[in-house]
């Protein structure tokens, strides 16, 4: 568990990767930070947090529909 205080990432559909999935860590994030990839649900509750470093993703805007 991070014990530092960060701004969420804020995320639409088009930043999704599959359906309403995001990956952690994001390609912004600095290489010395890395961690094992992994991908987390946005689309159910509208926001997730990744279990490795603590960054809050949160969908902004409709979470996309599967067809």
């Amino acid at each position: 568990m991070s014990t530092t205080t960060q701004d969420a990432v804020h995320v639409t559909a088009k930043d999704l990767h599959g359906p309403g999935v995001v990956f952690c860590p994001n390609p912004k994030m600095a290489l010395w930070s890395a961690h094992p990839k992994v991908y987390l649900d946005v689309a159910k509750t509208g926001e997730a947090t990744c279990p490795y470093c603590g960054t809050k993703y949160v969908l902004d805007g409709p979470a996309p529909h599967g067809h």
